[in-house]
Order: C-alpha cells, then structure tokens, then sequence
C-alpha cells in the first residue's frame, strides 16, 4: 500500500477493512505517515509528528486485531488531535511556539478515549495563536489545499486541513466562537460541534473554560459520528461533562432524515449573507426535503446581546487560563493575543455579569424556537470562504470580530451541537457550506440530517493540492 492508495478513505470504511484484515493497522499507518511526510512541507498542518509513537500504537492495535480483540470503528485507524491535547510526553504548545517544550506528564481524557478505541494518534495538529483567532508570527499558517489564497479557518486551521488533504482520518479541534466549524467550512469538510459537557475538555488547554467544546472534523459524516461515540461520555475527572449515556451514533444515523424537523429563517439566512450562501442553504433544504425532512419557518432570536458579551466572557477566562505567563512573560505573545489577554484582566466584574446575563437570555429563547423543530439551517459565515486579504479587511473593521462569529459565537454561549456540512462550490474557488444547530443533546438528529444530504449531496473529495 502506498499513501495515495489512501486516497480520500474513509475512516468507518478504513476501520471495516481492518477489521476485516484486509490491510492491516501497520500497513495504514505506514501509509499514512508517507502521506504526511509527502504534503506536510507545503501544508504545514501538524505542529508535531509522532512517527515512532504512531507506529507503536499500529503494531499494539495489530496485535490485538490478531488475537480477535476489536475495540470498534476506531481500531488500527490513524488519526491526529490539536496541539492543545495533551499528550503524555509530546511536545503542546496551543500555538505559541514559545511553549514548545512543555511536555505533558498524561493524556487529556479526549486522548485516553482515542487511545482506548484503538485508534493511532499520528500527531499534534497546529492551531492558532492560544485557540483565538490569527496565528503566532512565528508559525508557519496551514495552507488550504483547496486553494492557498483562502483561509483555512481558525482556530483549528490545521484540523481542517490535514482532514481535507487526506492526512489523518479524522482529527480533533475545539470551538470556543466557531474554531470547529470556520475550518470545516473552508477546507470543505465535516466538522461536528459538540453539547457543551458532552465531550470531557480535562487536559485540553483552554481559551475560554465556559465557551470551549471539543469534537471531531472528518471528511464524512459517519466518521465524525464514530469519532463522537469514542470520544464521549460522563469524565469524573471534567465535572462539567453530562451524565446522559452516548447513544449509538451510527445506529442513529441510518434512521436517515425522514420525520425530522428543520427550522428555517428566511431572514436569517439571507439578510448581509451573500446570495450564493443563501442558495446553498436553499438548496441543501431542498435536498433535506426530498429525503423525507419537513422544512419550517422559525424565527431566530436576537443574537446581539450574546455577540456583544462574547468578548466580556472569553477575554477574561482567556486570562485566567494564561495567569502563569501572562503578564509575567508578555513577550512569548504576539501583540494582538497579549491585547486580547489584556483586555480580558481590563474588564470589569459588571462587564462581565451582564454579558452571562445576556447569554442566559439568548439560550432560553434558543431552546424556545428549538423546543419546536429537531434543528435549523443557518449560515456558518455570511461569506463563501474569504481570501486571507479579505479575512483581515473583515477583522480590521470596528465591528470585525462580531462579523466573523456573527453564525457561530452565538452556538457556542447556548452550549448547543452544530454539524457543519459541504456545500460545493460556486464558480472555480467559491467554498460554500451550512450547519445545522440542534438544542443541546441533539447530535443524533444532526448525524441523521448530515448522513441524509451527504448520500444525496455528494461533494468532491480530493483537493487539488492533495
């Protein structure tokens, strides 16, 4: 096997065929690492390799596979988590390359639980500058495979591109304003949002403690529905993790779409977005109809109250995180993540109180509007997929940040699940997607919606670059 025998695999698909020993965990792995060794000088995805340790964890799942011990969809598959995981002896720096040698002493639970399931860990994947939102001036920025002028997302830009290029099988990102899903939106994947508490964040660096959630970007919606049921589950360690049992989320998803509910805001979806978001959305609802959903009008809530506390309640929780090196070591910051660290110890306690009341405010009227549907359809960004030239002109306007999280921030303070989905393409660079927003617990009807348009949708797979 080489690595493009790998293709644009999928991970469910690559586990059967382990399973099945028709490859082995080695061989892939093997594989796999060639595929990174061949892409990652022109990528730049991973902060970390973990060569030695990746074959390792290939050999042990091989040994195992032979001795008919099976963990499940994961076993023998390799795949990769962001460099704010811990990982016992690697290298986690959270994108400040100053914190390079910080070597964790154990395993975050997220990893514990990929390791659990058998899966290879390939590495660390790079992110932005402490998970905010542009990149240390040292690093060198993940180049979108589609196209090296657009963005490739943030803060889990690397997630979103090694998934995308076919350089793991699937990895993990958090989302703390819309980090999930602005790089599965422009590397053209699938990237899933977790409940807030559904995934355990303990030994996950934070940026905000409140806001953070940690889950899958994949290349198909049944890999981030087998990467979620590994991955989930009540952590005595993280005591905000939720009691409920994970469902079997591939069961799940093949009840399909029929039956389901799903909101919709013309106005939401249209008014400052783009024409050719708004027909994408309008399209995947038509795809989502003829598979058995029913479309209903909804109206959003008012998302400025919790837009506008999202600084007030990130900024200094951000601080909090970084009290041992920030101001003490201010010069290891760049000077838009040290403004932002500052900001967050400038802002008041008042400051801070009415942004959590006007985030309490936003969710109940929230879970209101999604106490009638099973999801609604919504914009990720009101743009296809900026060009780095046109990300900076939005984030260097007096509303810029309000403007990027505009379709995500507001997610993120009701702690509720998102799958972000593929959309195609309009013109030759134009990347368009959607998510869907489900209220809190609801990833098996997102799995269900997701798996349905992408059966009807299809999208392409392999990036030029890739």
């Amino acid at each position: 096997m080489t690595h493009k025998d790998l293709g644009m695999a999928g991970l469910v698909e690559t586990g059967a065929r382990i399973a099945k020993k028709e490859v082995s965990p080695v061989e892939v792995t093997k594989a796999m690492l060639e595929r990174v060794e061949a892409f990652q000088p022109k990528l730049h995805a991973y902060a970390t390799v973990m060569a030695d340790e990746a074959m390792a964890d290939a050999k042990r799942a091989e040994e195992e596979l032979s001795r008919g011990e099976v963990r499940g969809p994961l076993h023998g598959v390799p795949v990769a988590v962001k460099d704010l995981c811990f990982t016992k002896g690697v290298s986690t720096a959270s994108g400040i390359p100053a914190l390079m040698k910080f070597k964790p002493e154990f395993d975050a639970t997220v990893v514990e639980k990929l390791r659990a399931a058998g899966a290879v860990i390939l590495g660390k994947i790079q992110l932005t500058e402490g998970a905010l939102g542009t990149h240390h001036p040292d690093v060198t920025i993940p180049v979108n495979p589609w196209n090296k002028a657009m963005w490739s997302g943030a803060s889990s830009s690397g997630s979103g591109v090694a998934t995308a290029a076919g350089l793991a099988f699937g990895t993990l990102g958090s989302d703390t304003g819309g980090s999930i899903r602005f790089p599965s939106y422009s590397n053209h994947c699938v990237g899933l949002k977790p409940t807030w508490g559904r995934v355990s964040r303990y030994g996950v660096f934070p940026l905000s403690e409140s806001l953070d959630h940690v889950g899958p970007l994949t290349r198909k919606v049944e890999d981030a529905a087998a990467m979620m049921a590994a991955i989930s589950g009540l952590d005595p360690k993280d005591p905000t993790t939720r009691p409920e049992p994970v469902p079997d989320y591939l069961a799940e998803m093949a009840k399909g779409a029929k039956g389901l509910r799903i909101g919709y805001d013309e106005a939401y979806c249209s008014k400052g977005v783009e024409a050719r978001v708004t027909d994408a959305i309008r399209r995947a609802l038509d795809i989502l109809k003829d598979a058995g959903a029913e479309i209903v009008p909804v109206t959003m809530p008012d998302t400025s109250g919790a837009l506008g506390g999202w600084v007030a309640i990130c900024a200094p929780e951000a601080a909090l995180a970084h009290k041992a090196t920030y101001p003490s070591r201010k010069e290891i910051y760049s000077e838009a993540f040290g403004g932002f660290l500052q900001a967050g110890l400038d802002l008041t306690a008042a400051d801070y109180a009415a942004a959590h009341i006007a985030r309490l405010n936003f969710t109940g009227a929230l879970r209101l509007v999604l106490e009638k549907v099973d999801m609604m359809i919504s914009p990720v960004m009101s743009t296809s997929v900026p060009t780095h030239d046109r990300l900076m002109e939005i984030l260097d306007a007096p509303d810029g940040l309000e403007t990027l999280i505009r379709f995500t921030g507001p997610h993120d303070s009701a702690g509720v699940p998102t799958i972000t989905l593929p959309a195609g393409f309009d013109g030759k660079d134009e990347i368009l997607g959607f998510q869907l927003v489900a209220w809190q617990m609801g990833e098996p009807a997102l799995f269900r919606a997701g798996k349905a348009y992408q059966d009807a949708a299809g999208w392409p797979q392999v990036p030029p670059a890739a």
